[in-house]
């Protein structure tokens, strides 16, 4: 394969996932694109196409590519993946194979962060409830009464600090809010204070912002002993998997006055969100829009189709992830 031109010979690419045009539309004539939308599209491809398929573009973080479907790909190159996340490839299996995956980082570092701090604000201003008050018609008979919480009086755990952790305590710092942060490791280059613990950074704080990857390694890493930790003005926002948050716990910490309230953007069993969180005035749902504006959503299915092009022109993936460096061919 000469560098940077596309092998004359066609290549035969696989986008999984739900129906994204912009990515349908990006390959040239150069790729013949076969589709799959749901796991069972993908269990019905003939033997003779998978024996074909180099590349695979996953259109989002509920299409699955673990170790059984990966297998049955023998000449696959490169898993390039919607997304900053990605839990729902295998990549250590992958990574077995010398097959790269790649994800979207950075084009969507400081839509997410924005995000963040709006759910932040919105939950602790209670902007959602005062909404629905001007509008129910009740401020024409009596003032909306003073909100309890403030950004004023808070200090922020960040768990995670990475890309997106790091713009999110950016804008902490614009708000004059204090940061401390919890990873396993300190993170370079950053001068905030690190607690190896997320149970004493829950003590030592009374908000937790999430931002974490999703996976074995964070399931259910915030859970009933973080909510006691962090206490009754205490204020969880998630922004990263709703795996990482042990609903159930959390839905109890509400419930019980254990913390103060939640903001999320993510959840265990994404569509479905529990009727209990639904129910409560002192949690602000939205549904997983972190990334989601138009040209964000463009930025990031652009990366997913410039990953595939730039490996099957003969040069690096842009942004292969660490499981899978590139290593040269």
């Amino acid at each position: 394969m000469s560098t940077g031109s596309i092998s004359s010979d066609k290549i035969d690419l696989l986008i999984y996932g739900p129906v994204r045009p912009i990515l349908e539309n990006g390959f040239s004539d150069h790729f013949v694109v076969h589709k799959a939308e749901t796991r069972g599209d993908l269990e019905r491809l003939t033997p003779a196409i998978r024996e074909k398929i180099r590349g695979i573009a996953v259109t989002d973080h509920t299409a699955r590519v673990d170790k059984d479907s990966l297998s049955q790909l023998p000449r696959l190159e490169l898993v390039s993946s919607f997304g900053v996340g990605y839990d729902h490839v295998d990549a250590k299996y992958a990574a077995e194979r010398n097959i790269i995956v790649t994800n979207t980082p950075d084009v969507l570092t400081e839509e997410v962060a924005d995000v963040a701090m709006g759910l932040l604000i919105c939950t602790l201003r209670e902007f959602i409830k005062a909404d629905r008050y001007v509008r129910s018609g009740l401020w024409q008979t009596q003032n909306y009464p003073l909100s309890v919480g403030s950004l004023r009086d808070r200090k922020v755990g960040i768990v995670g600090m990475g890309r997106i952790g790091q713009a999110i305590a950016r804008r902490l710092d614009a708000s004059l809010v204090p940061v401390v942060y919890h990873t396993r490791n300190p993170s370079k280059d950053v001068s905030y204070k690190h607690y190896p613990d997320l149970i004493e950074m829950a003590k030592a704080v009374d908000t937790l912002m999430v931002i974490v990857p999703g996976g074995a390694s964070t399931n259910k890493m915030v859970n009933a002993e973080v909510f006691k930790a962090l206490g009754p003005r205490g204020v969880l926002v998630n922004v990263a998997r709703g795996s990482v948050v042990d609903e159930a716990a959390l839905v109890q910490a509400l419930k019980s006055g254990t913390i103060l309230a939640a903001g999320l953007d993510v959840f265990a069993a994404e569509p479905n969100v529990p009727d209990e969180l639904k129910s409560m005035q002192n949690v602000v749902l939205l549904p997983h829009v972190g990334s989601a504006s138009v040209v964000t959503r463009n930025a990031m299915n652009q990366l997913v189709i410039d990953n595939l092009k730039s490996w099957f022109s003969g040069k690096a993936p842009l942004t292969p992830v660490a499981e899978t460096p590139f290593k040269g061919r």
